[in-house]
């Protein structure tokens, strides 16, 4: 009676030890099956702009662009695609995270260029001289430097609390000029490299913000690199019409460049 005794109680316990790791793992299962959303938050560089293909919306997002490239390369369970042309971290934080809840499992976003002044500091640097342009892009990098890390903190926090459960990449952006390249006309030598040296502040602020949030980083300097302006095989626009097209990626930038990264990451 007593070894009956001990073996019922033996295999009730083994039953029930099975059954518990049963129910974990479906439970890890659900979880992992749940969190498979995309969404696509950021900028003009996330959204596409100079890629073509455009949604006919003034966030001009392409159908060329890395999100859209992504979506259709691994079918996600769901897809939302919110970057916008001329986007800043306020922009983000007020009208593209509202898709963001606990069944994302991806989230990518470029952001910070716009609130750096980016774009206005090569509208100086292409009509107004050297002297101008070194100017204004020395206040782009005292922004980055002082205020940048703050605006990026927020939009961080509010991804996190939005959607527990995601991956975040975030991506960088590319080196506009090939030093020494091809160019014969534009603006000089001394204002390409200040706009480099620029863009190398705007990923090291941006990278060390994401991996305190834990997120990944994906840098796009390398993937661009002999395909920056002045390199003889561009995938950035230099001065083009449409203007807004000025200095973003191509479509060969948007599949060469972010799409490999982010798929590197995600």
């Amino acid at each position: 009676m007593k070894l009956r005794r001990w073996a019922s109680t033996a295999t009730a316990a083994a039953v029930f030890l099975g059954l518990s790791s049963l129910t974990g793992a479906a439970s890890a299962s659900a979880e992992e099956n749940a969190a498979t959303g995309y969404v696509a938050l950021g900028d003009s560089y996330s959204a596409g702009v100079g890629a073509g293909d455009y949604d006919g919306s003034d966030c001009k997002r392409s159908a060329n662009s890395y999100p859209e490239l992504w979506r259709t390369a691994n079918s996600p369970s769901s897809f939302d695609f919110t970057a916008c042309s001329g986007a800043v971290t306020d922009d983000v934080l007020a009208g593209q995270l509202a898709p963001l809840n606990a069944s994302t499992g991806l989230v990518s976003i470029s952001i910070g260029g716009n609130d750096a002044g980016f774009g206005d500091a090569m509208t100086t640097c292409v009509t107004q001289g050297e002297s101008a342009c070194l100017t204004r892009v020395q206040q782009a990098r005292d922004y980055i430097a002082g205020t940048l890390p703050g605006k990026l903190d927020a939009v961080y926090d509010a991804i996190s609390d939005k959607a527990p459960s995601a991956k975040v990449v975030v991506l960088g952006y590319p080196h506009m000029y090939k030093l020494d390249g091809e160019c014969s006309v534009g603006i000089s030598e001394k204002s390409r490299a200040a706009v480099n040296a620029a863009s190398d502040d705007l990923n090291d602020v941006t990278a060390k913000r994401a991996a305190d949030h834990g997120y990944s980083f994906g840098d796009v300097r390398p993937a661009f690199t002999g395909h920056e302006i002045c390199s003889g095989d561009e995938w950035l626009h230099s001065v083009t019409l449409p203007v807004d097209e000025s200095y973003h990626p191509t479509a060969a930038g948007q599949s060469g460049g972010y799409l490999p990264v982010l798929e590197g990451l995600a």
